[in-house]
């Protein structure tokens, strides 16, 4: 078992890391396995939190109104994070959405990680679910705030210390780090189209949005056209 490592979560406003934002970080800095350092932290959001977030998280925009942009709290995070071992569940997710957020400000981002949810996967077959929430309730373990980063990453890292007591010397294959890879792949710049479409749209709606044509990208083009369409 890993006595020095990262457990972090984030909380974002929608599933695709090229598309949708981190609104909230969550981790706690592990030192001989006892908690040394916590890190927790809402970022000010590009876009308005749906309200189906909201209802996932507890998340609301008048939460992140007054908190730092996001190039401020993932420098400071990553700075946090030092050369650690990440802990998550589905890891993959949260290293996804913290890779794509650091490299708008070309910082890197490259760690070992290990993945609770992959884990379980191999030692709890007879498991329906193996979710957090799901896997928290098996060990008996508390998680006074589901859905919030901190709390999660909590949780988490009581979950790896739980299923590295009871499964790491049968499976010590899983239990290694891994190397955590996602590609940031390059926004695709609007389309001519998509610029006429929203710019007649915005016309017509009388919509103050902030936008420029010759930057935007193909999915930030949707996601406006999008909200103008249901507005």
């Amino acid at each position: 078992m890993l006595k020095s490592y990262i457990a972090f979560d984030v909380e974002t406003t929608g599933l695709n890391p090229l598309e949708n934002e981190i609104i909230e970080i969550g981790a706690l800095k592990v030192r001989d396995g006892k908690v040394a350092e916590r890190f927790m932290e809402f970022i000010r959001p590009t876009v308005s939190i749906s309200p189906a977030i909201t209802s996932l998280t507890g998340i609301t925009n008048e939460m992140v109104s007054d908190a730092r942009p996001r190039c401020q709290v993932v420098s400071d995070f990553l700075d946090f994070c030092e050369e650690d071992v990440l802990i998550g569940h589905n890891v993959s997710f949260d290293y996804s959405f913290m890779k794509c957020s650091a490299a708008l400000d070309n910082l890197p981002f490259e760690k070992m990680g290990i993945d609770t949810l992959k884990i379980a996967q191999k030692v709890h077959k007879e498991l329906s679910s193996k979710s957090l929430g799901s896997l928290c309730d098996y060990y008996h373990i508390e998680n006074k705030s589901a859905h919030r980063a901190y709390h999660d990453a909590l949780a988490t890292a009581k979950l790896y210390q739980t299923l590295a007591h009871y499964f790491e010397e049968k499976e010590p294959k899983i239990f290694k780090p891994m190397q955590l890879t996602y590609k940031v792949k390059k926004p695709q710049p609007a389309t001519p189209k998509q610029i006429a479409f929203l710019e007649n749209l915005i016309r017509k709606r009388h919509a103050q949005i902030d936008w420029n044509p010759d930057t935007i990208s193909r999915s930030e083009a949707s996601r406006l056209i999008d909200e103008l369409l249901k507005g």
